[in-house]
């Protein structure tokens, strides 16, 4: 039971980085463009993804986590490289609620505005998209720390 709980919770934790990750990538493509249309199209999919494999991966990960660290006999806070995991992919949840989230939002409604306007703010545009690829790196370091700290378990 303890290795099909590991292999969903490392799956789930792939999932999760690489949608993050894929996002970063595909916006940076599409803002070379400084087309509205691929940005507004660029940020919706960044946004859905979010939706159907961020957030459940969260779920999972964090059900699976407690699920084989109560298998293995370990204590969640009293385990520091676990804590220390936890508190890093609590971070990234935090930043993305507070700031990621917002700024897509935002990036996408002025890509919107935009593209049904037809005069396009570049600037307000790139303004949001260095804040949101700033937060969404701090988002995306902080649970690849987490990652670092489940398979080297220093201390232990």
């Amino acid at each position: 039971m303890y290795l099909l709980i590991k292999l969903l919770h490392v799956t789930a934790v792939i999932a999760f980085l690489g949608n993050i990750t894929t996002g970063l990538f595909w916006h940076a493509h599409a803002a070379r463009s400084g087309d509205p249309r691929l940005l507004h199209h660029a940020v919706d999919g960044i946004i859905r993804s979010d939706r159907w494999f961020t957030l459940p991966g969260v779920v999972v990960i964090i059900v699976t986590g407690v699920l084989a660290s109560l298998h293995a006999h370990l204590g969640l806070l009293r385990t520091p490289w676990i804590a220390w995991a936890i508190g890093l992919f609590a971070f990234s949840g935090v930043l993305y609620v507070w700031q990621v989230a917002p700024l897509q939002e935002k990036l996408r409604t002025v890509a919107r505005e935009g593209l049904q306007s037809g005069t396009f703010d570049h600037g307000r545009y790139h303004g949001l998209a260095r804040r949101w690829e700033f937060w969404g790196a701090l988002s995306l370091l902080a649970p690849v720390g987490a990652l670092v700290l489940m398979v080297l378990k220093p201390g232990s």
